[in-house]
Formats: C-alpha cells, sequence, structure tokens
C-alpha cells in the first residue's frame, strides 16, 4: 500500500488534501503554519486534521521501515521467495507483519529446534498428515542416543508441531479475536502485602475481575500500577475449552493414532505458546489504548491550563506563602519584571501580623500595585485572609494562583538563568506573579508533566505523552502570538519554525540591538532563514511598530493584498485596520488569485477587524468559603464555591479550599449520561458544588456539580 492511500484508509479525508499537506510536511513546514497559511492547500484542514495525517505518515513510515528490515532479515537466510516478499510488502499493519515474520524468527534454544536437530521433523510431517495409524511404530524408527524412546521422539515431534500451530496465522487471528471479545482481566493481592500501608489505595483490585474491553482506561491504568509497585498479579482470562476446540476443528481432520498427538500438541501450543504471546499482545495493545485515552485527557487540560484566563499587563504583587520560613513577596511591573523581593512573617511561629500588613500597604503604594497573586500552597488561606484585611488607597483585586509546578521551574535551568542572584524562594514567587499576568507565558517554561492536570502521567508511554504535549504547547502559544520584543526563549522555541536554537539567537539578537522594529528586522537575527522566516512570521507580533499589520496575525506574504485593499478604497493600511464601515465594503472575490483563495482573504478580513485580538477570557476574582479551612468542616449537603484542578475520564477534581481536592464522579455531573466530561466543565472554571459524602480517614470528598459560577 501507498503512503496517501494509507492515510485515506485512517483518516476519510480527501486525496487531494492529503497529497497537498504530505507535499507541506515534506518542504518542513509545521502544522499551525498549515492549518492557518495554507488553506487553499489543505482543503481548509484544521490543526487536528493536519496532526492526523502527521501521526498516519509516520505510522505508515514505521511499517515500511520494519518490512524493508523484516525482508532484508529473510532474504539473508535464503529464504526470500517472490510470492513471500510480495505478501510482507502487501501487509497493511504491523500485527498481520509480524505474523507472517514469525515462522522466520527461530532461536536455536527453542524445544521444537532441539527436536529438529535431533532429525525429528519427518515425524511431526507424518503426523500431521493424519494418514497413519500406527505413529507408535513409525516412532521407534528415529531412535538414537538423543532419542531413547518412542515417547522422546513423539514429545519432539509435538513440540516442532505447537510451533506450526503457534506459527499459523489465521490460528492466532482466531484466538485474537476471542481475547479481544471475551477476555476478562483479573487480580489478586499478593498475600504478603495486603496488609502493607502503601497497598490500601489499590485494595480495590486486591480481588478483581471485569471484560478487559470494559475496562476503563484510568482504572487499567490503576491496576497495572497496582502490579508494577508489586502489590498485586494479573492475569488475562478466557474460556480455554472453547479456544482449544477452535484451534483442533481447524486442524484435525481424521481419528487415528496421529489424532492424539495432534491434540497433545494442540493443548501444548496453546498453553505454552499462543496463549502467554497474544495474552501480552492484548495487555499492550490495551495499554496502547489506556496510554492515548490519558495522554488524550492530560493534552485537553494543558490546552485549558496554557489558554487560561490572564490578567495582562499590570504591576502585580505575588506572595509565595509559607509558615515557619515566611512568606516571599515579590512585586513585578507590567513586564513581569522583578522590581523588589523580601520576606514577612505574619503566621505562626512568628506571628507578625501587623508588621507585614504594613510591608504589604508599603509596597502596594511604592510599586502602584494593580492586583495581588497569592500562591495556594501552604498558608494561602491565611495569607489571603490577612492581605483582604488589609484597606488599600485603590481597589486592588486579589487571585489565588495555582502553584503546581512552581517548584520545577524555580530550581530549573531556566529560572537560574533569568534570576541567578536570587534564590528558589524569590525565583517561584516570581513565577506565581507572572502565572497571573499570562499563564501561557510562564507555564511553557516548566515540562508539562510536572503541572499535574493529567491521570497517571507517569504511567504511560513518555514518548508519546511528550509529542503530544508538545504539540498542544505548540498549537495554544501559535494561536495566542507571541511578542517578539518581550518573549522568552522558552516562549519563542515553541513558535512555528524556531526552535531552541534560534529562540536563544533572536533573544541575544534584541539584547544587542534593542527591540524589533518591524518583522522584516526577523531576518537579521543569525542563521534564522528564508523558511524559518516564513514559518514563524505570522505568529510574531511587534507591537507599536511603524506597520501596523506587524501587530497581526496576517502573514508578511499577504501585506500586499491589504495593501491593494487600503489603496482600492482610497485609504492608508492604517485606515483600514477596525475600519468596519470599509472592511464591510470589500469584496474579496476580486482579491482571489491562483494561490490566495477565500480561506485566507476570510482570515486576513477577520483579523483586519480586531488585529492581534488574544481571545483568551480575562482573569476574574475568585474567593472560597472562609469558614471551611479543613476536611472536618465539612458536613453533607453543604453548597461550597470551588475552582475545577483537574478532569479525568471518570470525573473532575475540585479545589474548594482545603489540601485535598474533591472529586465531582462523571455521574454527578449531570442529570442525562455524560460522555465527554471535558463538555460539562473547563480546567480552572469557578463552580459551585454539593458536599455528597465525606471520608476522612481516607481523605476522600465526594461532590456533585450544583451550578456554574
Amino acid at each position: 500500500m501507498q503512503l496517501i492511500p494509507y492515510i485515506v484508509k485512517h483518516t476519510q479525508l480527501s486525496e487531494k488534501s492529503i497529497e497537498n499537506t504530505v507535499a507541506l510536511l515534506n518542504e518542513d513546514c509545521t502544522i499551525p503554519f498549515i492549518s492557518r497559511y495554507r488553506k487553499e492547500r489543505t482543503g481548509n484542514l484544521d490543526e487536528v486534521q493536519v496532526g492526523e495525517i502527521v501521526k498516519f505518515k509516520a505510522d505508515f513510515e514505521a511499517l515500511e521501515k520494519r518490512k524493508t528490515a523484516i525482508i532484508k532479515g529473510v532474504e539473508e537466510q535464503g529464504l526470500l521467495t517472490p510470492e513471500l516478499q510480495s505478501k510482507f510488502q502487501n501487509s497493511i499493519d504491523l500485527t498481520s507483519l509480524e505474523d507472517l515474520y514469525l515462522p522466520f524468527k527461530k532461536s536455536k534454544k527453542t524445544k521444537a529446534e532441539t527436536a529438529r536437530k535431533n532429525g525429528l521433523e519427518p515425524l511431526a510431517k507424518i503426523i500431521m498428515a493424519q494418514r497413519s495409524d500406527e505413529i507408535e511404530f513409525i516412532a521407534s524408527k528415529y531412535l538414537d542416543k538423543e532419542i531413547v524412546n518412542e515417547d522422546d521422539a513423539l514429545e519432539g515431534a509435538r513440540h516442532i508441531i505447537a510451533e506450526w500451530v503457534n506459527e499459523r496465522s489465521d490460528i492466532r487471528n482466531q484466538l485474537r479475536n476471542q481475547l479481544e471479545r471475551h477476555a476478562l482481566i483479573t487480580s489478586k493481592v499478593i498475600k504478603t502485602k495486603k496488609d502493607d500501608e502503601k497497598a490500601q489505595k489499590f485494595r480495590d483490585y486486591f480481588d478483581w475481575s471485569e471484560p478487559l474491553n470494559r475496562c476503563p482506561s484510568h482504572r487499567f491504568l490503576a491496576i497495572l500500577r497496582a502490579e508494577k509497585e508489586g502489590f498485586i498479579r494479573i492475569k488475562i482470562e478466557i474460556d480455554n475449552d472453547r479456544a482449544v476446540d477452535n484451534i483442533e476443528r481447524r486442524i484435525i481432520k481424521s481419528n487415528n493414532s496421529c489424532t492424539a498427538q495432534i491434540e497433545l500438541a494442540i493443548s501444548d501450543a496453546y498453553k505454552r505458546l499462543l496463549l502467554p504471546s497474544l495474552s501480552n499482545e492484548l495487555l499492550k495493545n490495551a495499554k496502547d489504548k489506556a496510554d492515548t485515552d490519558a495522554i488524550q485527557v492530560f493534552s485537553k487540560n494543558l490546552k485549558q491550563l496554557l489558554l487560561g484566563a490572564p490578567l495582562g499587563e499590570k504591576r502585580i504583587l505575588a506572595i509565595d506563602p509559607g509558615f515557619r520560613t515566611g512568606c516571599k513577596v515579590v512585586c513585578l511591573d507590567a513586564q513581569g519584571d522583578l522590581k523588589h523581593n523580601e520576606t514577612i512573617y505574619p503566621h505562626a511561629p512568628q506571628n507578625d501580623s501587623a508588621g507585614a500588613i504594613k510591608k504589604i500597604s508599603s509596597l502596594v503604594d511604592a510599586h502602584k500595585i494593580e492586583a495581588i497573586a497569592i500562591g495556594n500552597g501552604t498558608a494561602s488561606r491565611e495569607t489571603e485572609k490577612l492581605v483582604k484585611r488589609i484597606h488599600f488607597k485603590n481597589p486592588i483585586e486579589v487571585f489565588v494562583v495555582s502553584e503546581a509546578g512552581a517548584s520545577i521551574y524555580s530550581a530549573s535551568k531556566i529560572a537560574r538563568d533569568e534570576f541567578p542572584n536570587y534564590d528558589v524562594t524569590v525565583r517561584g514567587a516570581v513565577s506565581i506573579g507572572r502565572r497571573l499576568a499570562d499563564p501561557l507565558a510562564e507555564l511553557v517554561k516548566i515540562d508539562a508533566k510536572s503541572i499535574g492536570v493529567g491521570q497517571y502521567q507517569h504511567d504511560v508511554d513518555q514518548t508519546k505523552l511528550k509529542t503530544s504535549l508538545d504539540t498542544v504547547v505548540e498549537s495554544c502559544v501559535n494561536s495566542v502570538g507571541v511578542n517578539i520584543n518581550t518573549a522568552s526563549v522558552p516562549l519563542l522555541s515553541y513558535v512555528s519554525g524556531i526552535g531552541p536554537k534560534l529562540a536563544e539567537n533572536i533573544v541575544a539578537y534584541r539584547n544587542e540591538n534593542g527591540a524589533f522594529k518591524n518583522r522584516a528586522d526577523i531576518k537579521k537575527v543569525p542563521r534564522l532563514g528564508g523558511k524559518a522566516f516564513e514559518q514563524g512570521a505570522g505568529f510574531l507580533r511587534i507591537k507599536d511598530g511603524k506597520n501596523p499589520l506587524d501587530d497581526s496575525a496576517v502573514h508578511p506574504e499577504s501585506y500586499g493584498i491589504v495593501q491593494k485593499m487600503a489603496k482600492d478604497k482610497g485609504v492608508p493600511v492604517s485606515g483600514i485596520i477596525r475600519n468596519e464601515a470599509v472592511l464591510e465594503s470589500i469584496d474579496l472575490k476580486s482579491y482571489c488569485t491562483e494561490t490566495i483563495g477565500m480561506p485566507t482573504l476570510e482570515d486576513i478580513l477577520e483579523e483586519l477587524e480586531k488585529p492581534g485580538l488574544d481571545r483568551r477570557e480575562k482573569a476574574k476574582v475568585f474567593t472560597f468559603n472562609q469558614n471551611i479551612k479543613q476536611i472536618t468542616d465539612l458536613q453533607q449537603g453543604q453548597l461550597l464555591p470551588g475552582i475545577v484542578n483537574n478532569i479525568t475520564n471518570f470525573g473532575c477534581f475540585v479545589d474548594i479550599g482545603i489540601k485535598e481536592s474533591g472529586l465531582i464522579h462523571v455521574s454527578n455531573l449531570s442529570d442525562s449520561f455524560v460522555k465527554d466530561v471535558n463538555e460539562h466543565v473547563s480546567l480552572h472554571q469557578q463552580i459551585v458544588v454539593k458536599v455528597l459524602d465525606v471520608d476522612v480517614p481516607r481523605k476522600r470528598i465526594q461532590l456533585a456539580l450544583h451550578k456554574k459560577a
């Protein structure tokens, strides 16, 4: 099968769209660039569809690479025939390809190979022919110093037959089908670990059984984790008698002395070769599916988190709260630069609340602070209560900000490079403040896995997870756009076509030459060539430049079209931007060319209406119930304000202002069936929940969604 038909089969997209998209990918174009600026060539495919083409292109290339390796290996054995080569080349997936290759993956240490060396293959063939009624007598002719009696000869022949049975693709596919439809996954506790304190979180799986095809991904991953940590053993079970009967019906054609030998060989093949191999394959496929589901959840959550509401360019006082070590306070200007830092000690054991209030008040006045950000970790509630007691001269909004991953950032090389003269506590407080101003710009500095918005992220395939999360970050960064004159190296590195090295070069050029005046200046950055400029220019913004289009998503390659539109209307380019009357009077059809069609022209017009529009919502103040400070304060039936802080396939977790997050199970999200949790709630959404149940010993809180704030 060729590449294009392969992708068509898996995506159902048009052949022309796929052909053109593959051509663009082969020209080193990125997903954001293709989906935004090459709509005419792709047939208006969006990022998700282009991403599917990327995935199946990679799958096809991996399949072809494996075919080449297998064909070469069989050829080196001197066993490759034109018919066999054709079968290999026509395989449409890795499973069927590996089944075909199985007979050629001989290990010298197998029981069947030992039997062959002892000259028992002819006897195995006679048994499989099923014509002899005196197989014991025939077996006596194969005795030698290694094979001392008829039983040894027959056993060796059965080993060879068992291997043949195992290698038959029709039998493997039949058993695969039975496993996929009817297999149970069972788990049993390891008796010596039953009372282990760490094992108690997995006690639901101490004696568990359910159909594997109905086991949800989060439960399957939990069971695998319990096994990995040594608390349980898992097993795949099916109706063994039925499986063996199905194999016998395919092989046994007579009823003579050979029949019993074949039955024994089939039973051996099933128990020793087929069931273990295909059970492992089934578990691997189930793990791959669970990984895909978990990664998809993580990716959705990460996207919502990165596109969280920014406060914008405000002067912010940020507090990283603490008890014994005090609260680290930093003041940031509107660009997020650190202007001041110190430590206050309002809580136990020092209890200097008066001094803390005085210090915060003076800092707010001195730095003309517009908002206060408080980390949501230890002593957060107490610090928030303290700050809200302060009577500021001007209204100051107070926000509680997630600290997830802040400690990872503060100890990272990125943080050390940004603040070489400050310790981790200062860096952490700065990160909290910057997260309030612009979550996307700050969170890209942290390994996405450390942000804590997924399920079992450390148990899934790490390569696939990284690829997916990098794609999400790239998509978010490019959908919002980046101010090239203020962006950090980590943020710039996710811009289409840029990458880490060019991002470093951009910042170095900016530090040496000052701010970029226009997009054309970007070409002056060392090693930033025409391809990188083409891919990235439309996503890089220049604020207050001479050309207003430089602060828009209009690509420089389309500036000529906008200039022609403005000229035709008798106004300068600046006179067409945000000019609703002029824009509505433009006939887009008159600007269509062979390469620029209506999709691109409509995008240009939309951008001219609101150039550089940040489509993210603005940050909103939120307050927890001040009477709830710990889990023992909760009572059944209470209605509480909360913030969604994690979403999984089985529900969502909600921060209600205490150490433990509560769970809204899918069954408590809606009165109707919930297919996708994300259709009902989103990450960091402000909601009102009802307390259903509180399990203090296990620190579990069951909630129901009451209403969306």
